[in-house]
């Protein structure tokens, strides 16, 4: 562990708002002891991380714990030359770096999901805005040209747009999409599984909450030539009707929240039609940090993903058996695919950097998105995340 002199102006309204007072000072000094304590335990170097500003580094990380980690990075109060590799060791060990008996005194000090950041029906579009109305345009500087945003699968290539191309193809081959088939899309990202659906000779209903990405998707889908086959409408799932032979879902469930579990999983229920399937994307997590995490409130919602929360493969099974008629009949797992897809984007972002800051974007929003990108690589990475195709199908009458 390396400390280095100060060397970055805070960027951002607000970051500059340092913990002050007696009860800072002591959470702070907490915190510190904290950190030390479990770095010796961890298996890492001297140098894996540089703490520039150690007192504003502890004090944040005493008032706001893994948010307060995340601001010091933003603010660069500290770095590492190998920021997913450093992430990756504290994922790996993430169930262990607060010695186990404080841990139950974490509902006690963990932030909770603030009012507005739940993913109810008065709030979903504002929250998905939050996201993925940012820009078109930044997407387009760090995506492959399918504008994928989810896992890849990879085979003996490393071309992203194969195996972006590799993923799509696997789930519309398990939901039966082909000539004529019915397929509703919960999610519509850039339109890339829509296009690809599409060519098959399938007819396409796909929601989205995103301006941006409806607007965009139906530019792409016309330049296909598929947009006599495609509707792309702004909708909330909660509203969609019709009957469809297949329902597709690529990583949109993680943006559902854990109160409204049961009625995404009642959706794809009520409008699968007689014999149809379910093909789903999903990020998970374990089934104990689940249970254990449900309803704080962290650095990924503070600053990326508003109101999200990822489910485990139990609680799935779990919500289709209570809620459903539906069952998961196939499931496949590809988390590593996942690290290695975030390490491209990275790195294509990070190459990309003058053209980030030319859209108007500033350093501190850098530093965000790479922050980002890494810990969700590493979370992938250390096997803490994983990612899995789930394929669901009607296991009893349909639900009451």
């Amino acid at each position: 562990m390396t400390l280095a002199p100060d060397r970055q102006d805070l960027a951002w309204p607000g970051l500059d708002r340092l913990p002050s007072g007696p009860r800072a000072a002591v959470s702070a000094y907490v915190a510190r002891q904290l950190f030390h304590s479990a770095f010796r335990r961890l298996p890492l170097t001297d140098d894996a991380i540089t703490i520039h500003r150690p007192d504003e580094f502890f004090a944040r990380l005493g008032r706001d714990g893994l948010i307060g980690f995340g601001e010091a990075y933003l603010t660069g109060a500290w770095d590492a030359d190998d920021l997913t590799g450093f992430l990756t060791v504290l994922a790996t060990e993430v169930a262990d770096l607060v010695p186990r008996p404080l841990q139950r005194f974490r509902g006690l000090v963990a932030p909770r999901t603030p009012s507005g950041h739940r993913p109810s029906e008065d709030h979903t579009r504002e929250l998905i805005a939050h996201h993925y109305d940012l820009s078109n345009d930044l997407f387009r500087l760090f995506l492959d040209e399918t504008m994928s945003y989810s896992s890849a699968l990879f085979d003996t290539s490393t071309d992203l747009v194969t195996a972006q191309h590799r993923k799509i193809d696997r789930l519309l081959d398990a939901a039966g999409v082909g000539p004529g088939t019915r397929v509703l899309e919960i999610g519509t990202g850039w339109g890339e599984l829509a296009i690809r659906a599409a060519g098959r000779g399938a007819t396409v209903r796909t929601i989205t909450l995103s301006t941006e990405q409806q607007a965009l998707a139906r530019e792409r889908i016309a330049a296909a030539g598929h947009a006599d086959r495609v509707d792309v409408e702004l909708c909330d799932y909660r509203h969609v009707s019709g009957e469809y032979d297949a329902v597709l879902s690529v990583e949109m469930v993680e943006a559902v929240g854990h109160e409204y579990w049961p009625a995404y999983f009642r959706t794809l229920d009520r409008v699968l039609a007689p014999g149809g399937r379910v093909g789903i994307q999903a990020i998970l997590m374990p089934h104990d940090r689940m249970l254990a995490t449900r309803g704080s409130y962290t650095w990924i919602n503070k600053y990326i993903f508003p109101g999200g929360f990822l489910p485990s493969a139990q609680v799935i099974d779990e919500v289709c058996a209570e809620h459903t008629s539906l069952g998961v009949t196939g499931r496949l797992s590809f988390g590593l695919d996942y690290a290695e897809t975030l390490r491209l984007w990275d790195e294509t972002f990070l190459a990309r950097r003058d053209d980030v800051l030319a859209l108007g974007f500033d350093e501190t929003f850098i530093r965000m998105w790479h922050f980002y990108l890494a810990y969700s690589r590493a979370g992938f990475a250390s096997g803490y995340l994983d990612v899995q195709q789930l394929v669901l199908d009607r296991v009893k009458g349909p639900h009451a």
